[in-house]
């Protein structure tokens, strides 16, 4: 029989409504016209939505649109004070955090500079603490700001595909990032979302996995009417999840966005329901639990699974029935839909017809390695080399795989294979492995290689080299014994630089990466910025470097402490 239906969730469902929308899923309701948008273009437009699926997290704000360009005043979405200021060569670049007495804090990210306060404040931490990088936090008197005051200019910093504007509001006490349009700041939107295939899989009490029985149906429409380019009536049994792949767009965009909830109805009765409300940020790894994670590392289809795996763990999944998974067993017709929405409302539905037929009771597991168990600390080793996963970092119980291969050239150990890169791990785990020879002086200078991403660090213990990973793949050992390079873009020795703006450079390094960089001025620690798109390491001169001869000086030292030093007089 079909499994009786419940409707159950640990959140209770909540309805909102705006002007120009349908009902909405939400918990709560949230503060109405108390923050304003952080830019003063009209109409406001997004490259970005609040939850979109992004290679491995949910994005967490709203991406607001510059005309393509720099320059633009943020304001203050709301009186507060300045609580946090950041600057990182990658992330947000520059990005301030204000905290306001309502119980929320906004984020401005991407910034290209901060007000001259900020400026200053920012100045002083980098010369005391002789780093780029910096993120600090303030008192509420340090900054007061009001609604509307002008806190930074719009940029392009950091790890941005383009100039725009990064914002969020997040819950001060939780840090939970929330969605923005639901406090009022939406954006024009009568395009309902757009369904273009689905998935149907064949799960029967095993665990989900690459080896999990599934197909894909191809689907068309539009204006929120969906059906299957082949129409038919769907013959299915036993414990079946379903999947969707959809996107939104808004009025004002041309960019596909995520939507906001989807449902999946059986007979009429919600199922499972998918809603980006709100979320933590140790969550947003968890992605990977909701799309299909194999058939998005082998083909980047990003579809969405309609259940929920047993170790997922996020708060964007307010409500469901056995996990989403539906059980056809009567031999009778079902009516299954979809309905998707975004955050104005707009709805978009597919119906499917299911023959449902009985089923045999599943055969027990039968492990062809080493079963490992997502609620469990699991252990794996051999002679060769160690695997230890923690409770939390797998998603579902695995049939764990292992091999070896020939050592790769350069290499300090056989190649292995530690399951393979279409399960995804939530953090970490640790691996351990022994090098095939005595590593000698070399002991300090060894790291665990992958062969799909490069350096994953490491240090030796008690015979094996040890570090923490993030993906499942193929490792080996390497040996870092290799300095770091200095590439001077346009200073050597004796170089005039009365009319130069600044010293550039790049710097580059073989395996293990730069730990750290220092440069001086007559041996004097000088602030180098460094730029994540060009890569280009930079001093700005200013008053301080008074005309006549000088000396300049960079170090580098990378992650196994190889270090390179390159050294120029230069005259002002």
């Amino acid at each position: 029989m079909i499994k009786k239906l419940l409707v159950t969730g640990a959140m209770c469902l909540a309805l909102y409504s705006n002007t120009y929308a349908q009902t909405i899923i939400q918990s709560r309701q949230y503060p109405q016209n108390y923050f304003r948008y952080p830019l003063d273009l009209t109409p406001p437009t997004t490259a970005g939505s609040f939850g979109e699926l992004r290679p491995a997290h949910f994005h967490s704000g709203l991406d607001f649109k510059t005309n393509q360009r720099t320059g633009y005043p943020v304001h203050a979405a709301a009186e507060g004070y300045i609580s946090r200021v950041r600057v990182q060569f990658g992330g947000f670049g520059r990005a301030i955090y204000i905290t306001h007495p309502n119980g929320y804090t906004t984020v401005y990210g991407h910034l290209e500079s901060f007000s001259p306060a900020v400026i200053d404040l920012v100045k002083k931490y980098q010369y005391e603490h002789q780093t780029y990088e910096a993120d600090f936090n303030l008192t509420p008197t340090q900054v007061p700001v009001k609604k509307d005051e002008v806190v930074a200019i719009s940029g392009n910093a950091g790890a941005s595909a383009g100039p725009h504007v990064h914002f969020e509001i997040r819950d001060s006490k939780t840090e939970e990032t929330i969605n923005a349009q639901l406090f009022g700041l939406t954006i024009p939107d009568k395009v309902p979302p757009t369904i273009t295939s689905i998935g149907i899989y064949h799960l029967n009490g095993k665990p989900f996995s690459e080896k999990t029985a599934k197909e894909f149906l191809g689907v068309t429409g539009s204006a929120g009417n969906y059906h299957l380019i082949k129409p038919q009536t769907l013959e299915l049994s036993g414990n079946i999840g379903f999947g969707i792949n959809t996107t939104d767009m808004n009025s004002t965009s041309f960019n596909h966005n995520g939507v906001y909830s989807i449902e999946l109805k059986l007979d009429g009765k919600t199922v499972y329901t998918f809603a980006v409300e709100r979320f933590a940020f140790d969550q947003t790894h968890a992605i990977n639990a909701y799309i299909d994670y194999p058939a998005f590392e082998s083909s980047r289809r990003w579809m969405q699974k309609c259940f929920i795996l047993p170790g997922s763990r996020i708060s964007l999944y307010p409500q469901s029935v056995n996990n989403g998974i539906i059980t056809f067993d009567d031999n009778a017709v079902h009516d299954v839909e979809y309905v998707v929405k975004d955050v104005a409302g707009n709805s978009s539905s597919l119906k499917l017809k299911v023959k449902s037929s009985p089923f045999t009771n599943p055969q027990p597991i039968k492990p062809t390695g080493t079963m490992l168990y997502y609620d469990k600390r699991s252990e794996f080793s051999n002679d060769k080399v160690k695997v230890i996963i923690m409770p939390g970092n797998l998603y579902d119980d695995l049939d764990f795989q292992y091999s070896a291969s020939a050592k790769p050239a350069g290499a300090y150990s056989a190649m292995h294979h530690i399951h393979n890169r279409l399960t995804p791990i939530h953090d970490s785990y640790e691996i351990w492995i022994k090098p095939d020879v005595d590593l000698g002086k070399y002991a300090d200078k060894a790291v665990i290689v992958s062969s799909w991403g490069g350096c994953q660090g490491g240090y030796f213990k008690d015979g094996y080299v040890i570090s923490q990973v993030s993906a499942f793949g193929d490792y080996y050992i390497k040996v870092d014994s290799v300095s770091p390079v200095i590439h001077p873009l346009n200073i050597k020795n004796g170089s005039n630089m009365k009319a130069a703006r600044s010293i550039n450079l790049r710097m580059s390094d073989n395996l293990s990466g730069i730990k750290s960089y220092t440069g001086t001025i007559d041996g004097k620690w000088v602030l180098m910025e460094h730029d994540y798109k060009s890569k280009i390491l930079s001093y700005t001169f200013n008053s301080d470097i008074a005309p006549g001869k000088h000396v300049f000086k960079l170090v580098l030292v990378d992650n196994k402490n190889n270090f390179s030093e390159f050294a120029a007089d230069f005259y002002r």
